[in-house]
């Protein structure tokens, strides 16, 4: 089996255990049993996602190619899925919340489901990505940007939480969804704030300069600014709640647009 076969089989694996989750969360009260099953499926289903990526590094260098898979759009949003899903188990296994990880889980699949509409192939490394460097700024941002994912889930079930009383009673507590939308920022700002750094080694080495006003690299800027704002308001000023719940929000579209939105424009990042 290859490794697109089995991030295919993952793609909908993801999406059964979400159905399956989901209709035996709203179906049954007494769930403690059942929730460890689903929580060591969602386990299953993160250690063979992490089977695949070893694979597709493993088949790159049975073709000759050898480099870590996280060089093209198709190889970078199986890690980035890779990544929300580890995100989601350290907010379950942190704080016991069955919810965020919940409706995280559709980030998962569309991200891996994604795929299906990229080129999978494997191909050399164009000069500007055989850096070593390559690693440790792509590692950083994804888990960066997984922190900011579960930070945005929270926050939604927040703002939803505090607009309507009746769907309030069924959603975790206001005070633990602020939590969780702090704590994930807390983890993904210093992780972001290493790939803005390691990308700008990077750049150095492969463009011969740490900044040159890139789009991706402006956009980067830019989301950092946003999570940085939220971290001093929180801090500094004590906004919590739905203040800190939008700007959230807001930063995770900014993430977003870094991530698809300047593929679309002309810069040197346009290889992905």
């Amino acid at each position: 089996m290859t490794n697109v076969e089995i991030n295919t089989y993952l793609a909908f694996g993801y999406l059964g255990w979400i159905i399956v989750y989901l209709i035996t969360y709203v179906s049954l009260k007494d769930r403690s049993r059942l929730s460890i099953i689903f929580w060591t499926a969602l386990l299953v289903l993160w250690f063979v996602h992490t089977g695949s990526i070893a694979l597709r590094w493993a088949e790159s260098y049975w073709m000759g190619i050898g480099h870590a898979p996280l060089s093209n759009l198709y190889e970078s949003l199986v890690f980035f899925s890779w990544s929300v899903a580890l995100g989601l188990i350290v907010v379950w296994k942190k704080f016991g919340e069955d919810l965020v990880p919940l409706f995280g889980a559709p980030i998962v699949f569309l991200i891996l489901a994604s795929t299906f509409l990229i080129d999978p192939n494997i191909r050399p490394l164009i000069p500007a990505l055989q850096s070593n460097w390559l690693v440790a700024h792509v590692f950083t941002c994804f888990l960066g940007y997984a922190g900011f994912a579960v930070s945005f889930v929270a926050a939604i079930l927040l703002l939803v939480s505090r607009a309507s009383a009746n769907i309030a009673s069924v959603l975790p507590d206001k005070r633990l969804l602020d939590e969780i939308v702090y704590r994930s920022i807390l983890i993904g700002f210093p992780l972001l704030t290493l790939g803005i750094i390691t990308g700008a080694a990077w750049a150095e080495h492969a463009w011969g300069s740490y900044w040159s006003w890139d789009p991706k690299e402006t956009w980067s800027l830019i989301t950092w600014l946003v999570y940085a704002g939220f971290l001093h308001a929180r801090l500094s000023r004590g906004w919590s709640g739905r203040r800190t719940a939008l700007l959230s929000v807001i930063g995770f579209f900014a993430v977003m647009f870094t991530y698809f939105g300047v593929n679309y424009l002309p810069g040197l990042h346009s290889y992905f």
